[in-house]
């Protein structure tokens, strides 16, 4: 018998239906659908039919259950489990009545034809005892199957079909067919890797705005350094801290390194309406504000140029200064990047400075010692809510201690083995693999660890590394990038191409970048030799339990 839902799930409030749902289940033909608790809406009025019968070759009835002892006195009915809780109740065939009319005229609009077969209304009293003789106009006592009738319903059910169903068809096997989908209303989800993954992210985001109690228990510290893991939401809690000193009317200056962090910091502070930071994004684009123009060489940008902003600083108008900076992947910056910073505060002694950091990423080697931010109190975020428990654990080797992930448990990290020489290519093959399993192109990254991808190399130039964030930021497409330009960043599906490292003394704060940047799915294409060697044993030992992959190629 086909019965929907299979296993109805009947409440403490439902017993009286649950019987009379047994019985029809054990007593009629296995060719009859039986629908509990079919919900109708008829313009403004609503209905229920408790149990819904489509029988092939006989017709259709809508069953009222009514449980309880139910009696009628003086034309109005009444429901009760003894004399103490008697209640008066609603005509049960009326309702009944109700509920088909409403049934029919929803499903004549589904299926664009009328309804002609049989269709018979019908209240049963499970626990209640109708005389044979007993008689009300309006309600047939074939029209009610009482205590005894449900013992044994079946031919009950047909004569009430075939005497009072209004019609003279009996209901076409094909023609119930086409009334079943209505009924299941099936909702169906795409069985793939993908599904379901936006509601981990919602929840990740969930988690990171309650690290907000992080800055409402440290307001009255003017000087702080947060030193977190990765996925910690450090990023997030920067753009706060910069929100609520804005709110109070301070200048403030949201300070990062890298390009693509500094456009996203720009996006995430452009829709304010009201105070907003002096200034938000790359600290060598802050100096270019002010006039200092470029010069040549890595030695100019992290010498030359911090130097020239401190003596520009000097004669720099109190009112053009800042009262507080913050600086997001704080360990990015120079020493003297920092000096010169505080030369643009309005009291370099006691402004605030608010440091947000990753110790283990220090892959421009800048983080010589701390002198330049000594006097900031330490602060440590432990738990990490950005990436699931399975990513996480990737790179927990090198996390400080106390490093405690929160996220769900999420999908397994797959791994592709392959030499460092192929890792462009087969990278390549997993981004249409996921894109065929229904992962969408702006959810995924591919990130290299030495040479860019082709299309990175493309648009990565002076001339058109604007546009190419601008594209990022977008979220129209696939990104192509490096791990170095992708610190604060983060997709739902990243593809982490090993293809070797320019600098093995880097290599393990590269990696430790690369493999926490996916929120929900990591795949590591490279050599496994070339992983043990950086990432160390834990690092092997994670990877040896995850998913062995195989991209499908054409």
């Amino acid at each position: 018998m086909h019965c929907i839902p299979p296993e109805p799930d009947f409440g403490a409030g439902q017993l009286a239906e649950q019987a009379v749902w047994n019985q029809l289940k054990a007593g009629l033909p296995d060719d009859v659908v039986l629908a509990h608790s079919v919900q109708v809406r008829n313009g403004s009025a609503e209905h229920e039919i408790d149990i819904l019968v489509l029988w092939p070759g006989v017709g259709m009835a809508a069953i009222e259950v009514k449980g309880g002892l139910v009696t009628l006195e003086q034309g109005q009915w009444y429901q009760s489990g003894g004399k103490e809780n008697k209640h008066r109740l609603l005509d049960p065939i009326a309702q009944s009545q109700g509920s088909l009319h409403g049934f029919r005229k929803w499903i004549e609009g589904q299926l664009g034809s009328k309804l002609s077969n049989r269709f018979a209304y019908m209240a049963a009293f499970p626990y209640s005892r109708v005389p044979q003789e007993w008689v009300k106009s309006g309600s047939p006592r074939a029209l009610i199957l009482d205590e005894h009738d449900c013992k044994s319903p079946t031919e009950k059910i047909r004569h009430a079909i075939e005497t009072e169903g209004g019609a003279t068809s009996p209901l076409a096997a094909k023609f119930m067919v086409r009334i079943i989908p209505h009924l299941e209303g099936n909702l169906e989800q795409a069985d793939t890797s993908s599904a379901g993954q936006t509601e981990i992210e919602d929840e990740q985001n969930h988690l990171t705005i309650r690290q907000k109690v992080l800055l409402s228990a440290t307001r009255s510290l003017p000087r702080i350094k947060f030193t977190g893991g990765a996925g910690s939401g450090k990023t997030w809690l920067a753009v706060e801290k910069a929100r609520l000193l804005s709110k109070q009317g301070k200048r403030v200056g949201l300070f990062c390194y890298n390009k693509g962090l500094g456009m996203y910091l720009q996006r995430q502070v452009a829709p304010w309406k009201s105070a907003k930071p002096t200034f938000t994004g790359e600290f060598h684009e802050y100096v270019r504000s002010l006039g200092v123009p470029d010069g040549i060489g890595q030695a100019y940008f992290d010498v030359d140029m911090p130097t020239k902003l401190k003596e520009l600083a000097l004669t720099m108008p109190g009112a053009e200064k800042f009262d507080a900076v913050i600086v997001d992947e704080a360990q990015d910056f120079a020493p003297l990047w920092w000096e010169a910073l505080r030369g643009c505060l309005k009291n370099p002694d006691t402004a605030e400075i608010y440091a947000f950091m990753d110790d283990g990423q220090d892959v421009y080697n800048r983080w010589a010692n701390e002198d330049s931010i000594r006097d900031l109190l330490p602060i440590h975020i432990d738990e990490n809510l950005r990436n699931t428990k399975r990513i996480a654990a990737t790179f927990k080797s090198f996390a400080e201690d106390g490093f405690t992930p929160r996220g769900s448990t999420g999908l397994p990290v797959r791994r592709v083995q392959c030499s460092s020489e192929d890792a462009l290519d087969v990278a390549d093959s997993c981004v249409d693999a996921l894109i065929d399993e229904g992962w969408t192109n702006n959810q995924i990254a591919l990130l290299t660890t030495n040479s860019r991808h082709p299309i990175h190399r493309e648009y990565f130039d002076e001339d058109t590394i604007v546009e190419y964030w601008q594209e990022f930021h977008a979220d129209e497409a696939e990104f192509y990038g490096h791990v170095l330009g992708f610190k604060g960043l983060e997709r739902s599906a990243v593809i982490l191409c090993v293809n070797g490292f320019k600098d093995m003394t880097r290599a393990a704060e590269l990696l430790y970048v690369g493999l926490s940047r996916a929120r929900c799915l990591l795949v590591i294409v490279g050599d496994g030799e070339l992983l043990r060697e950086v990432g160390g044993n834990q690092l092997d030992g994670v990877l040896s339990r995850s998913q062995q992959w195989v991209p499908p190629t054409e």
